[in-house]
């Protein structure tokens, strides 16, 4: 019997004028499960992500979250996700504790006071809970965002770049504890990255991108086999500068 999708994506398209950021893609990803969606820049991974979310009208296709069709049911899905991106800052003034509170009590969390100590001590950021957020440090800021996704303990979590700017030792670390919560929650994770190490360490399937349009599918293994490289990184290379290998696996 197959499994009922957790996100499940069919002719997306996102079109602006003559540009085709997004081109017709359609996958799916299961609950429990840790999916790549990988690409150059401009490859349509980050404009898929936020209509995921329902931030992007598409110009065609469905998306369903969770059996819910977005971004139609946005509203009574979105306490269900949660997303992080180093690229979308929080209020600059604000202190760490003052953001994370203003989200938990948007998200509905009970014992905002607890989860926050817990993520404080699980992130390594309790420390400059009361420091204004636009004083932290890339770094120190990217697991605030973090901590901003897990305060729901959502069902689907979608991650832009989820340990940029970190040192190896956080980032791997970071990595550990978003592992820990999908075996402890069953949470389904999409993230969009370039470091191929950290793909291969967290996913089960990838999805490749190119000019908006899935030129690859496969666990990380099955992709590093098609392409007759090494890793993950050599792989990423060949797709993104055209070479392709094999038939496209659906």
């Amino acid at each position: 019997m197959t499994e009922t999708p957790v996100i499940q994506v069919e002719d997306l398209r996102k079109h602006y004028g003559t540009v085709r950021a997004v081109d017709g893609i359609s996958f799916m990803v299961t609950r429990n499960a840790t999916c790549a969606l990988l690409g150059g820049n401009g490859a349509g991974k980050t404009t898929t992500i936020a209509m995921l979310l329902g931030l992007l009208l598409p110009t065609s296709g469905q998306i369903r979250i969770l059996g819910e069709e977005m971004p139609r049911y946005q509203q009574r899905m979105l306490p269900r996700m949660n997303f992080s991106s180093p690229y979308v800052d929080l209020p600059q003034r604000l202190t760490v504790a003052e953001n994370l509170t203003v989200y938990a009590r948007l998200y509905g969390v009970r014992r905002v006071r607890e989860r926050l100590t817990t993520l404080g001590q699980e992130l390594d950021i309790a420390a400059f809970f009361q420091r204004p957020y636009g004083s932290l440090s890339a770094g120190q800021k990217t697991r605030v965002v973090l901590a901003k996704a897990l305060l729901n303990e959502p069902e689907v979590l979608l991650l832009d770049e989820p340990t940029a700017s970190l040192d190896p030792d956080t980032a791997d670390r970071m990595r550990s504890i978003l592992t820990d919560y999908q075996r402890r929650s069953g949470a389904t994770l999409l993230l969009a990255s370039h470091n191929m190490s950290e793909v291969e360490r967290l996913c089960d399937q990838v999805i490749m991108l190119r000019n908006g349009s899935i030129v690859a599918t496969g666990a990380p293994h099955e992709l590093i086999h098609r392409y007759g490289r090494k890793d993950m990184e050599e792989v990423f290379l060949d797709i993104a500068r055209g070479i392709q290998s094999g038939e496209v696996v659906e």
